[in-house]
């Protein structure tokens, strides 16, 4: 099962050069889905810090964690975003 992404955060689908030519491209550079995933990463990095001491950040379980519960922020704000 593919994940929706939600498409790229910031897409760029054409651009002018110096010489005024015009040019399309694919758009590149992260997804929608990454980036409210960082966002939501903050969030959980801070409530974090207010709870727990700095050492917990050294451990895979807690790494996992976070970006675990990051992208399903992401994956539930993308589904929101669809309705």
């Amino acid at each position: 099962m593919t994940k929706d992404t939600g498409g790229p955060a910031f897409p760029v689908q054409s651009y002018v050069n110096a010489d005024g030519e015009t040019f399309e491209s694919e758009p590149q550079g992260m997804t929608l889905r990454d980036y409210f995933a960082a966002k939501a990463m903050q969030q959980t990095m801070v409530e974090f810090d207010d709870a727990w001491s700095h050492h917990a950040y050294e451990t895979e379980e807690f790494l996992q964690w976070a970006a675990e519960r990051s992208y399903a922020m992401a994956d539930a704000m993308l589904k929101v975003r669809d309705k």
